[in-house]
């Protein structure tokens, strides 16, 4: 997407940025001399340098030259090199925690059909459970039915117990007279 407008305008602004002085001169020159080193140096870029005799009791110093500004497409480059290397890693994170979510929804929809087979099984053994259950409950009846009777029969043979006793102590008194 091409910039336009004031992107565009703030786009050319950096890219034509005043470059920073090549030569510093560390001497204490008059004006005039200054001015014709520099006129010198822009009209002949391997211009003389000054050169260290006593020549007047004025020192001179070498030129320091700051590096080259690197080429505005070669940093550009390196800066779109280095945000896809960023994006690649954000989307290469992004993608294994969309596999690690799949294997995990795997995983538990494997757990899921266990838990299916198992309620299915056990639901199976209740069903058989109480089928059988049925098929005992005529013989479950019949031994409730005994129960009731021998209750019956026992509270009959206590009546009796009892009765009897009676009948021997009246038999008993009635020897004894």
């Amino acid at each position: 997407m091409a910039a336009t407008g004031e992107e565009a305008a703030a786009m050319d602004s950096i890219c034509k940025a005043p470059a920073p002085p090549t030569d510093l001169k560390l001497t204490a020159e008059p004006e005039h001399r200054r001015d014709e080193a520099t006129n010198d140096a822009t009209e002949d870029p391997k211009a003389k340098r000054p050169s260290n005799n006593n020549d007047g009791g004025v020192e001179t110093a070498e030129e320091a030259t700051e590096p080259a500004e690197p080429d505005i497409n070669e940093l550009c480059r390196d800066m779109f090199d280095k945000m896809s290397v960023f994006l690649q890693g954000e989307l290469t994170a992004t993608c294994e925690d969309y596999k690690l979510l799949e294997n995990m929804n795997k995983l538990t929809s494997l757990k899921y059909m266990e838990m299916k087979d198992i309620s299915i099984n056990i639901s199976r053994n209740l069903q058989d459970l109480n089928q059988k259950y049925a098929s005992l409950q005529p013989y479950l009846d019949q031994i409730n039915q005994i129960e009731e009777q021998v209750t019956a029969l026992e509270q009959a043979a206590y009546k009796l117990d009892t009765y009897s006793k009676k009948l021997e102590a009246k038999f008993k008194k009635l020897e004894k007279r």
